[in-house]
């Protein structure tokens, strides 16, 4: 059994909102907090929270939050007497948290020996069979031949989940259908894992079709107690990475419920475990339930689990990692109303979901009642592409469902950033989903919702390109108000030939937009705006720093605004938030750039796979690489119609933005002129 002792300051081995909500809560409970930064995060919002904070290195993640020899180095020389690892990259390194012990720090988590046990997914199903707690059918033994896989596969079934046994995440994660499917599919998965885990072994396990994925939060303490906190629904998944998590289940029963939790608590003791923890289930219809994996940490979606108990389970881990009881029994645990929460990602859905870097010009958080975000980031942040893209969650609670769902598309709605593209308008989709709205969303529901698996966000409505002519020809009649000597306020768009018009020309995906605004008749708040063939009637009813109320065609819309430059203006109207550059008097905007078979690396990334070889023939659009990025992966595709001709770069390669991967020898041949 792990000992602990009392501790009065802790550093937070993590970064971003994880490493934020960490240090509001110890903070609050009067610990000392240090805070540990990449060179650029230094300005990030968790170093600026923290009471102190050490640089560990560069910015690439191996030796900065990886590096377990700096992160100790940091422990000691901040004079910290504990380290919070958060969640993803150390939180679940056995040789972590020994390291930590041996250097006279309290870990807040478990025992080295419980996050080995249950890190190894093999070794976890083997242990979690022995205790008596429902498993899949499959394969977990230590043979790692394609002829004991082939075996084995003919008794449990196809189709198959291929996994890591080493590691979680979807990545070594292959679903196959057949023998052939599992032939090929084998040396793929085999080297997916051993580059993302340092280990290749695999396992396999009967594959379900539509189940729900349901997880249990555990708690344990020192002294032999254990409960559960209830479950949490994490079925909206795409790529096997969560997107939409809420508690309770929709489909849960306090029947069930004690079931799953019991055997949650069970599989916990099996292993001493001290501290926080999630088990992990797959849920039938039927409501059989089978144990996937035992995360040893804080779970991202933990927010959720305390708006419906009202329990602060980082203090929790605190109280617990000092020796502590628990204080709590299972009697005393009690799920009021509902809560909901979606992971807002610097991604491009309408691009595959390709992860996006660069720096935050604008964040306007949501907030109002059952409303709370958790975020890393602010005005002015950079995110980096060494790190992953997820950067805030947004929460709604409220006292059933149905309230809670409402919530959080207002919420939705009320997000905005300017300066990346972010999936807020996948998410806002997603969460009014029919299957959504209704609570039967499964494993498949991303799949069943994007059956293309592309997101097509809807066009921007003419009504909102009107408005932003608008804004920005008034802002641009404040600045000649400024810089003008003795002009009245009143002659402001006037015009001795009449109405004054100001021309503007905003850029759509690669499409120039004229726009043009003029005011109408004596009104000085009424507008009438030109788009193409099309005009929209606009009127300022009120206008304040950053927010106006407009009629637009005659519908009351609120609007959220900043203008960037005297170019730009980032605009939030109803389900749209955009970023607007009006093109006349500013630099001519690129162009797309035109198809040339030079491919090269959208991002800093591993090259985990080549689809494809010298001399093979592709067409335009076809998958050639897979890139690994931010803790996801994007395929490289061709860009014309060729015969590849050169590979820049070797499968398992750590390519830089930019760099050359590809080269493709366009296509010559040309049909003859018609008659």
């Amino acid at each position: 059994m792990m000992t602990a002792s009392p501790f009065r300051s802790i550093l937070i081995a993590n970064r971003g909102e994880i490493a934020c909500r960490i240090i509001a809560t110890a903070r609050r409970l009067g610990y000392r907090t240090i805070a540990v930064h990449s060179p650029v995060d230094s300005c990030s919002p968790h170093v600026r929270l923290a009471d102190d904070a050490v640089l560990l290195g560069p910015d690439a993640a191996a030796q900065s939050y990886l590096s377990i020899e700096r992160l100790i180095e940091a422990a000691m020389s901040s004079g910290a007497e504990a380290i919070h690892p958060g969640y993803g990259f150390l939180s679940e390194n056995a040789d972590f948290a020994r390291a930590c012990l041996e250097a006279g720090l309290v870990f807040i988590g478990p025992s080295p020996e419980a996050i080995a046990v249950m890190g190894d997914k093999a070794v976890a199903k083997r242990r979690m069979v022995a205790a008596g707690v429902p498993c899949l059918p499959g394969y977990q033994d230590s043979d790692q031949s394609d002829e004991a896989f082939l075996a084995a596969s003919s008794s449990i079934g196809y189709p198959i989940m291929i996994k890591a046994a080493a590691g979680g995440g979807g990545r070594g994660m292959r679903r196959v259908e057949n023998e052939a499917e599992l032939i090929a599919a084998l040396p793929l998965a085999r080297s997916e894992a051993q580059q993302a885990f340092g280990a290749s072994d695999l396992i396999l396990e009967r594959a379900l079709d539509q189940p729900r994925h349901v997880e249990i939060q555990i708690f344990c303490d020192s002294q032999g107690h254990a409960i559960h906190l209830g479950e949490r629904d994490c079925s909206v998944q795409r790529r096997h990475q969560k997107v939409l998590e809420e508690s309770p289940c929709p489909a849960m029963t306090d029947a069930l419920r004690a079931k799953m939790g019991a055997a949650a608590v069970l599989a916990a003791q099996s292993v001493d475990y001290v501290g926080a923890g999630t088990v992990e289930y797959m849920l039938e219809a039927d409501g059989r339930f089978h144990f996937l994996e035992m995360n040893t940490r804080l779970q991202v979606e933990h927010p959720v689990t305390e708006m419906v108990t009202g329990l602060d389970l980082v203090e929790l881990q605190l109280r617990v990692a000092s020796g502590a009881p628990l204080g709590l029994t299972q009697k005393d645990i009690r799920l009021a109303g509902h809560a909901i929460e979606a992971r807002l990602y610097a991604e491009d859905p309408a691009q595959g979901f390709l992860p996006c870097s660069g720096d935050i010009e604008r964040w306007i958080a949501p907030a109002g009642e059952g409303i709370r975000v958790d975020a890393g980031i602010e005005s002015g942040s950079a995110v980096s592409p060494h790190y992953d893209p997820m950067i805030a969650k947004i929460i709604a609670w409220g006292p059933s469902r149905a309230i809670a769902c409402q919530r959080l598309e207002g919420a939705l709605q009320a997000t905005g950033i300017a300066g990346l593209q972010t999936n807020r308008d996948f998410l806002l989709a997603a969460v009014r989903e029919p299957a959504f709205q209704s609570g039967e969303a499964t494993t498949a529901f991303i799949g069943e919702m994007l059956p293309g698996g592309e997101f097509k966000p809807a066009g921007l409505p003419g009504g909102v390109l009107a408005a932003a002519g608008v804004l920005q020809l008034r802002q641009a009649a404040r600045d000649a108000l400024q810089t003008a000597n003795a002009l009245p306020a009143a002659l402001l768009g006037w015009h001795s030939a009449g109405r004054l018009t100001s021309s503007f020309a905003y850029r759509i995906e690669g499409m120039d937009l004229p726009v043009t605004a003029s005011a109408v008749s004596l009104g000085r708040d009424a507008y009438r705006v030109q788009l193409a063939d099309n005009f929209h009637l606009v009127e300022i009813i009120t206008e304040s720093p950053g927010q106006a109320r407009l009629m637009i065609d005659g519908k009351r819309q609120r609007a959220r605004f900043e203008h960037l430059d005297r170019a730009r203006i980032f605009l939030m109207i109803g389900d749209h938030a955009v970023t607007l550059g009006n093109q006349v008097g500013a630099p001519q905007a690129r162009g797309e750039t035109a198809a040339s078979g030079q491919v090269a690396a959208p991002m800093h990334g591993l090259l985990v796979e080549i689809c494809i070889a010298t001399g093979d023939r592709v067409a335009k659009g076809e998958r050639i690489a897979i890139l690994e990025a931010m803790k996801m992966q994007h395929e490289i595709r061709a860009d014309l119609d060729g015969t590849i001709r050169e590979i820049g770069q070797a499968s398992g390669s750590q390519v830089k933005s930019g760099q050359l991967l590809f080269v493709i020898e366009p296509d010559t041949t040309k049909q003859d002129d018609a008659p």
